[in-house]
């Protein structure tokens, strides 16, 4: 397959993976309502486990089919981005951050509980973890990256922009936590299109 087919076919996973996760996000926190209640989650207060917390639900699956399919289409997104880039370290952290995100395949462990955490809540915190360093750091060297390339230049400050919202959000949890979702996932779009005409 050629370089530029490539590209073409990561641009079109990093426009879909975002809107699949958005859709599936959507759709399960109102099919799973009550349940995400009865742990302890409240939409307009307290956050707590959402999205992940989804998983635990009776749809549950569907939530870990999205965590490894999006994860997957992340690291064929950012393969696409090092193709045209022809740059690696940015890219291969948001490679890194793909593969995080595929790890939260592992359930995680309800915030409210009366048990001790499990080896599989452990491994979802930390791949979580890692998913969100790998991806701000991934975005603060694209910044740069972009800045100094014709085609991308415009969207240096964006990128940079949109990293001082997420990384504060990232870490606050709670209703900020909404923002930084969607920020990520907008941001995501905006690279994707960008990327689809490259070639």
């Amino acid at each position: 397959m050629s370089k530029s087919r490539l590209i073409k076919l990561a641009a079109l996973s990093g426009v879909i993976g975002p809107l699949v996760f958005a859709f599936m996000v959507t759709g399960l926190t109102f099919a799973e309502s009550d349940f995400m209640r009865s742990i302890g989650w409240d939409p307009f207060g307290n956050v707590l486990d959402w999205p992940s917390g989804l998983a635990l639900g009776p749809y549950g699956w569907l939530m870990t089919i999205t965590f490894f399919v999006c994860g997957t289409m992340m690291v064929f997104f950012a393969y696409g981005l090092k193709l045209a880039l022809q740059e690696k370290i940015a890219t291969i952290l948001l490679m890194f951050a793909g593969f995080a995100m595929m790890g939260l395949i592992f359930t995680t462990d309800p915030t409210i509980r009366s048990t001790p955490k499990t080896w599989h809540g452990i491994l979802h915190d930390s791949f979580f973890a890692v998913l969100g360093v790998m991806l701000m750091s991934g975005m603060l060297l694209l910044g740069r990256v972009f800045q100094r390339n014709e085609h991308w230049k415009s969207l240096s400050i964006y990128t940079w922009g949109t990293l001082a919202l997420v990384v504060p959000t990232f870490w606050l949890k709670g209703l900020w936590f909404y923002l930084f979702l969607s920020a990520i996932l907008i941001w995501n779009e905006v690279i994707a299109f960008r990327l689809s005409s490259t070639q």
